[in-house]
Formats: structure tokens, sequence, C-alpha cells
């Protein structure tokens, strides 16, 4: 750089404590205030330059360092921070705290005394109190410093404590994933620990030399344990190729027995055609002498309430139902063995079992409980001899019914069976409709046929430890009243007798209950056909039952399933039907959903035993903008008396079979009108678009609890107020 322009640069300003333009402007004006502030000034220039003569200074330290050749200091207080100790800068501040107290007091002092404002004394000391000023702001600054010098030394060791904390942890995962591992390895389990491996003995006598080694197997296990696999190995192989060859030859048996079951099923043609030749001989006489005479003899050995149901029956069949057949069944060498009545056996047993008693204490004691089961046996005994009963219908199905006489407790129980010709398993829900044991549930009223109808049998199975009857119904069969009257038995109990027994109390039971029989059996196939469509959200409506109905119905039935007892007790919007006693556990339940839109009612089905004779009972809960039942609203109350109580306008032709549909389509009907007209009652216009107006109807509501028109009129078409 040249001369000449460092000559042209203007010289920089090097200030001094001895004297300075703002000391020289504050003397100058005499003003207090304006001295104060220059000194405060004084100091922050001095804070910011970067040179200063020598000479002593109040507070601070400088670093030098060189700028252009000249001797430059600048002020660096962390570094001064570094050096100062905070017990000195604290009795510093304290001193000069003090310091500046006295000051002031001088001042007001010297004031008192009447010297004048700007007096030299009172100037003198106002200009010791800025620099006390200063000296507390540095030490201010001084002090804040050495907080945040603490709070990052207090971070970074922070910092440190984590990233050993993670280590840590990392080590720690480490540890528990090697103990895993380990773990993994000591509870590791072989396949071959699961095959059953010859014995060791056996091993070493049976396997060859070259498997089983004994000089290297005797002292090492796992070499042992390899050849005894290679052992398993081999014998498997082998039993494999026994295997074919059996095979093979059960193959070759299995074709000569089809040869001759083929050359003796040749000769079955034969013999028919010569026995079906003299069949319509015996039909056209009408007198099967061959069937008469086998079931005139085996009748012979048949308990009296078996004869008598045999007659009957037969006699009721010839006489009024052509499709009822009734056969015999069981082991006749047997019934001809049973040379004595059951009562005598029984007190012959009873005999006999106080002789052992009494020769033999010691011994029953060790066996009384094997005994008690005999006796219970003995007691629950069947007849050898059976009846079968085949209620014939129009429609190609067939009610089996099957009687027995237990002979010990002198009742007759039964067990029925259900043949059709078309295929039943399609509907899910229809599952307890034919089942055996519910299909005669409540034939005649509250004859369920859990409990034995005789009161004797009570003291009788007191003896053997029976509890209850209903524990051997499914082996042994249910034992109706009905039962019992159409086997000719009467027992004396609440209700009134009639008088009659034997064949005249059967001939008095046989008309109705075979008719009863044969409509539960319709009724029940009828019910399956209609579950089975309504499983697939199909309300099936027959011609004659169209009229009951518009020609529109928006709402649809969206799912039907079947439900147990327990569950339908759960339900909160059935509380008032459990309570007043209409419900049994005989009873069949059903779900049925029904929706249209965003709207979708639940209707819970009792369904009677008894159907059609008794109709089903709908309790309903409406979800739609909450959550509504027949017992907080009018209109879903009234929908029930629709489906429950005007049941006769619904019934369809008789015997009224269609019944549960239509009572399932007026549901679906009734919803559309509440929908409808609910939107009308509650927005003042035509209905939001979810829910049109498509039913007609006189009035949209009426009364005080405003309730809807749910009556249809045919063939008018509307809707009105009953």
């Amino acid at each position: 750089m040249s001369s000449d322009a460092v000559k042209k640069r203007k010289p920089k300003v090097i200030r001094n404590e001895s004297g300075t333009p703002e000391t020289k402007r504050g003397r100058a004006e005499g003003d207090q205030l304006s001295a104060v502030s220059s000194l405060v000034k004084f100091r922050k220039v001095r804070l910011r330059q970067v040179t200063y003569p020598a000479g002593p200074h109040l507070i601070g330290q400088r670093k030098p360092f060189t700028v252009k050749n000249q001797d430059v200091r600048v002020y660096n207080e962390e570094v001064e921070l570094e050096v100062r100790d905070p017990q000195q800068d604290y009795m510093l501040y304290k001193n000069t705290c003090a310091a500046l107290a006295k000051l002031m007091a001088e001042i007001q002092e010297l004031k008192a005394g009447g010297a004048k404002v700007g007096s030299v004394e009172i100037e003198e000391r106002r200009t010791q109190c800025s620099v006390h000023f200063i000296t507390l702001k540095k030490l201010n600054r001084l002090a804040h410093m050495r907080l945040k010098k603490g709070r990052d030394q207090t971070h970074e060791a922070k910092q440190r404590v984590d990233v050993l904390h993670l280590q840590l942890q990392n080590l720690l995962y480490e540890v528990m994933h090697l103990q895993k591992e380990i773990g993994k390895c000591l509870e590791f389990r072989s396949q071959h620990e699961e095959i059953e491996l010859v014995s060791e003995e056996e091993f070493f006598q049976e396997a060859p030399a070259e498997i089983s080694r004994p000089h290297v197997t005797r002292d090492d296990q796992h070499q042992l344990t390899l050849a005894r696999l290679d052992w398993e190995l081999e014998q498997r192989k082998r039993l494999a190729e026994q295997y074919k060859m059996s095979l093979a030859r059960k193959e070759k048996i299995q074709k000569a027995i089809e040869q001759k079951r083929e050359y003796l099923s040749s000769l079955q043609p034969g013999l028919q055609n010569i026995m079906q030749a003299s069949l319509p001989v015996q039909e056209y006489l009408a007198i099967p002498f061959e069937h008469m005479q086998k079931q005139a003899e085996v009748a012979r050995h048949l308990p009296p309430p078996l004869y008598v149901l045999l007659v009957q029956a037969g006699a009721y069949g010839q006489a009024c139902d052509k499709n009822l057949s009734v056969s015999i069944r069981g082991d006749v060498d047997e019934a001809k063995a049973l040379s004595r009545p059951p009562e005598d056996s029984q007190d012959d047993e009873s005999d006999s079992d106080a002789e052992e008693e009494q020769q033999n204490t010691k011994r029953r004691r060790a066996t009384s409980g094997v005994q008690l089961d005999d006796k219970r046996k003995e007691m629950l005994r069947r007849h050898p001899l059976s009846l079968c009963v085949d209620l014939k219908c129009k429609d190609g199905s067939v009610l089996h019914l099957f009687f027995y006489y237990l002979m010990n407790l002198n009742i007759l129980t039964v067990k029925t069976k259900v043949s059709t010709s078309a295929d039943l398993s399609g509907a899910v829900s229809a599952g307890e409709l034919l089942n055996s044991e519910s299909l005669l549930n409540c034939l005649y009223a509250s004859d369920h046929g859990k409990e034995t109808p005789n009161p004797a049998n009570r003291y009788q199975f007191d003896k053997v430890g029976i509890t209850t009857f209903g524990d051997y119904v499914s082996d042994l069969g249910h034992p109706y009243v009905w039962v019992q009257k159409l086997g000719g038995l009467q027992f004396s109990s609440g209700g009134a007798q009639s008088g009659l027994t034997g064949s005249a109390l059967s001939a008095s039971h046989m008309e109705r209950t075979m008719k009863l029989l044969r409509g539960r059996l319709q009724a029940r196939l009828a019910l399956h056909k209609q579950f089975s469509s309504l499983e697939h959200s199909i309300i099936p409506v027959s011609s004659e039952c169209q009229h009951l109905f518009p020609a529109k119905v928006v709402s649809g039935l969206m799912r039907w399933t079947l439900m147990s007892h327990q569950e339908f007790t759960e339900l909160g919007f059935v509380q008032h039907v459990l309570k007043a006693g209409l419900v049994h556990e005989t009873d069949l339940f059903f779900m049925a959903a029904v929706e249209r839109g965003t709207a979708r009612l639940l209707a819970a089905v009792v369904m009677n035993p008894r159907y059609p004779e008794v109709a089903p009972l709908f309790s309903l809960s409406l979800h739609w903008k909450g959550e509504r039942s027949g017992r907080t609203d009018d209109n879903l109350r009234a929908m029930e008396s629709e489906v429950n109580v005007f049941r006769s306008e619904l019934q369809g032709p008789r015997p009224g079979l269609q019944l549960l549909t239509n009572q399932i389509q007026r549901l679906c009907v009734c919803l559309d009108v509440y929908l409808e007209t609910e939107s009308q009652v509650c927005d003042g216009s035509e209905g939001p678009k979810e829910f049109p107006r498509e039913k007609m109807c006189l009035r949209t509501a009426r009364g005080p609890s405003r309730l809807k028109p749910f009556k249809y009129n045919h063939p008018q078409g509307f809707f009105s107020h009953r």
C-alpha cells in the first residue's frame, strides 16, 4: 500500500481517561443529569474502544494484539471470567453497595447543610456513584455469564450421562437377546424325541452289528441315538413293504367277495319276483295272511300297554287313515324268555338281593356303587319289543313314532324320526324344528315329557339314587301323558279323571292325537321351507295372502337367525315379556332384522311349539335416531299389536301355516308407514329424501300419543287408524 493512501485516511481517535469530549461537555453545561449520562456513555465507549492508553483501570482485562503496527488491547469478559474469583466478586459487590450507600448519605448531608446542587463536592460524589453503578452492572453481567456457563456445563454433563445410559440400554438389550437365544437352545426339542424307539437292550439284541456298533455306541450316547434311529428306519421300511403286500392280498379277497355277492344278488330278483307274484292275490282278496299271521304271533308277547296301542292304532288306520301303519320291532326270542311279569321279577330280585346282603355283607360293601348302577339299569330296562307307528303325509314325508315300554316303571315312552323326500339341510335356523328331542313338545298344553307321569316312580327312584327322569329321556324316550293314554294307562294326578281305562281310554284319544301329530309335522315342514327363504332375505307370501299387503313394500328383511333361551333373556327390550310369563324354555327363539335406509328394526320372535295354534310373539326395538322400544314408543307398541293382537287378519287359509311370514310382511309394511309419517310429523314437510312418502294415509297421526295409521284397507289401498 502506498504512503499517499495512508496519508489520505483519517486517523483513528484514541481516547484516554485524562480528557474525553463527553467529560468536557458535561463540565461546560454544568447539568447534573447530563454528567451522569455522560459518564455512563463514557463507560460504554471504553468497552467498545480498540486501544487504551496505559494507566489505572477500575475493572476488566484486556487482550493485546497488533493492528497495523499498533499495540491494541481488546476487552474480553469471558477471558476475565475464567480468572476471576466469584467470592471476590461477591465481596466487591458488598463493598460497592456499602460505598454507594455511604456516598448517597454524604450527598444528602451536603444538601441538608445548604450546599448547592452544582457544587464541586456533590459533583465528585455523583461521579463516584456513577462509577459504582457501572461496577454493579459489570458484576451483574459476570453473574449472568457464570450462570450460563454453569448451565452449559450441566447440559454437557447430562448429555454425557444420556450417552452412557443409552450404551447401558444397548448392552442390556444385547444381554436379554443372548439370554433368549440361550433359552431357545436349551428348550429345543428334536423331532426324534417324539419317536418311540425300542429299548436299548432290545436294540442290541435285534439290530445287526453294522448298525448297532457296540464298541462305539455303548460309550457315546449321541452315536447310540443315531444308531437306534437307523434301526428304526430299517424296521419301518420293512413294515411298509409288508403293508403293501397285505393291501394287495386284501384287494384280491375283496374282488372274490364282490364276485360272490354279485352272484347272490342275481338270485335275489328271482326270489323277489316269486314273492311279489303272490302279493296281488293277497291284496285283491284283502287278506294278507302271511303278514297278519306273523304280526299276531309276535303280538302275543307284547306287554299290555303296547298291545292296546297296537290294536287301537291298527283299527284307526283301517277305518279312518289309510296312511297310518303299525309294525312290531325288537327281539322276539328275548321277549319269549320273559316268563314272568315285571312286578314279580322285581320282587324276586329284591328278595335275592336281601339274601345276598346277609351272606356277603363285606364283599357287597366294596362293590355297592357298581351294584347301584346295575339296579338303575334294571329299573330303567325296556321291553325287548317295541311299536313303530308311521304317519305319512301327502308330500311324501313320514313321521316315525317308536313306542317303548319300561317294565319296572310301568310307563310308555316315545321317540321320533322324520323322513322327507326333499333335502332339508339348507336352513341353519331350522335345525331345532325337526329335532327328535323337541318335535313333540307340548303336543297338548303343558305336556313337556320331561318327568314320569307315574307318581309311584318317585319312590322307586329314591331307592336307586335317581334324582330326575329327565337325565335319561334322551336314551329312553319322552314319557308324554298322551302316550300313556294311547296305551290305556292313566295315573292319578291333580286333574280330573275320565274314568276310562285300557282300550276305551286309548280309543278316546287316538283320533285327536293322530291329527295333532300330522298337523305338527306339516307345520314344522312348512316352517322349514319358510326359514330357508327368510335366511335369504325373502319373505314368502302366498297368492291367497297378497291382498293383506300393499303392492309396494320398501322395507325388507335383512337377517333371520336362531337364538338360545339365554340369549333371548339378555335382550333389554323383551324384559316385559319375561316378567309377564309368556316365555318358556320349550319355546323357539329367533331374531329378525328389518331395514330401510338408516333405520333398523330388530324383532325378537318367540315361537310356541304349538304353532300355528299359538301365534308367534314379537318384541320390537327400532334403531333410528337413537334406540326405541315398545316400552318407550307408543307407535312401536302399536306395531307390536298389529302382529301380535290382530293375528286373525294374518292367519291366511287354514290351517294358518302362513301366519309367521304374514306377520313379518306386516312388520315391514308398518315400518314403512312409521318412517314415512314420522318424517312428516317431525319436519312438517313431505319428508326427507331418505324416506319419501309412498303410502296413502288418511291421517298421519291421531290422539295425544300421535299414533300412526298402521291398518291397511283393501282394496282401497290406504292406511287408517283402528
